[in-house]
């Protein structure tokens, strides 16, 4: 699918805006505090420790040379963005150490909290902009292709070994900060990329499934999406209706559900993300006709 002018430019301002939210939180909150939360970043405060190598011209080398490394091995075609945010990226992280920036905080855990929250806002813009900047991703999927492991634990190790390995060149208590830090950015990741909503997702297995349409199309004025389904042990078949709405909603639709079908079979969870009439766009229906 070919990009718009106006997509390219959004996607290299998430790219540069989620590259300068990483660089800032990295160098104002977690390498000030040795939080080696995983990636090559991490590996960088532990190397920084060690052998007083520099953090950003370390990422800035291991990034360019795991994108020529995964070229070479995997074949992947990973574009102009991703070399972009491999530069870039580090590049804020070397101007931040050029002019000796003082740490945000000194305390550990406001360090992986704001740090890692950081982080996964900025690495959830650049996942918006459909880019990435290299690191031990590319590692985790070299392992993945030789190893066969599942491609979220080979990361996990990965980002688990240089927790521990924190852990042990600082301490026990920094590395559980790091782990904390790592949470807060794998969470705000989802965050960014789905957004924050309370709509509900409700499915309703009913006999009476056109009463129950009828009165939420005129009760809620929500539409329904009707499913065949079938219990696994009985082989009988029910319709199923599939329901969102919004969390205000949601006891109203629980009070229709009861009124109109007592022994109905509700399960209700959280809708992340709603794109569609009703939600992301105006009704253009009303009411059943």
């Amino acid at each position: 699918m070919e990009n718009t002018r106006g997509e390219v430019v959004r996607d290299y301002l998430y790219l540069l805006t989620g590259s300068v939210f990483v660089a800032s939180a990295f160098s104002l909150f977690l390498a000030p505090n040795q939080l080696a939360s995983g990636g090559v970043s991490g590996l960088s405060i532990i190397l920084n420790d060690m052998f007083g190598i520099s953090p950003g011209l370390f990422q800035l080398v291991a990034n360019v040379v795991l994108l020529g490394i995964g070229w070479m091995i995997l074949g992947l075609g990973f574009g102009v963005k991703s070399l972009v945010g491999s530069i870039f990226l580090p590049g804020v992280i070397l101007l931040y150490e050029r002019f000796d920036v003082a740490p945000a905080v000194e305390n550990p855990m406001l360090a992986a909290i704001f740090g890692g929250a950081g982080v996964g806002i900025g690495l959830g813009l650049i996942f918006k902009g459909r880019a990435s900047t290299g690191g031990m991703d590319l590692i985790a999927q070299i392992l993945h292709r030789y190893t066969k492991l599942p491609l979220h634990l080979c990361i996990a190790l990965l980002d688990g070994t240089i927790v521990l390995t924190a852990a042990l060149v600082f301490s026990f208590e920094i590395g559980l900060y790091a782990l904390i830090a790592l949470f807060i950015t794998i969470k705000m990741i989802d965050i960014v990329q789905l957004g924050i909503t309370n709509d509900k997702l409700a499915y309703i297995i009913s006999d009476k499934k056109d009463a129950l349409v009828k009165e939420i199309f005129e009760t809620l004025d929500r539409g329904a999406t009707e499913i065949e389904a079938a219990g696994a042990f009985t082989r009988k078949r029910k319709p199923m209706l599939m329901v969102v709405v919004r969390q205000g909603e949601i006891t109203t639709l629980k009070e229709i559900v009861k009124h109109i079908d007592p022994d109905a079979f509700l399960v209700v969870s959280e809708a992340h993300e709603v794109l569609g009439l009703g939600f992301t766009d105006d009704k253009r229906y009303r009411n059943v006709p």
